[in-house]
């Protein structure tokens, strides 16, 4: 299915949507109010470290 092209979305990037627990979701709300910052980036931040921590020594695997 092709995917629609979000014009808001900046080049290089994609939009994702994702359903959590309530629990996830308001653990990463109240992250991101500590920080200051938005839920968005809490999420790419998670989402980096996790890639980070499944391939620390080879950095992003081809093709992800």
């Amino acid at each position: 299915m092709p995917s629609i092209k979000d014009p808001s979305s900046k080049p290089g990037t994609s939009r994702v949507s994702v359903t959590l627990a309530p629990d996830v979701h308001q653990t990463l709300e109240r992250i991101a109010r500590e920080k200051k910052v938005s839920l968005a980036w809490v999420m790419r931040d998670a989402a980096e470290q996790y890639i980070a921590s499944k391939w620390p020594l080879f950095g992003r695997p081809e093709g992800a």
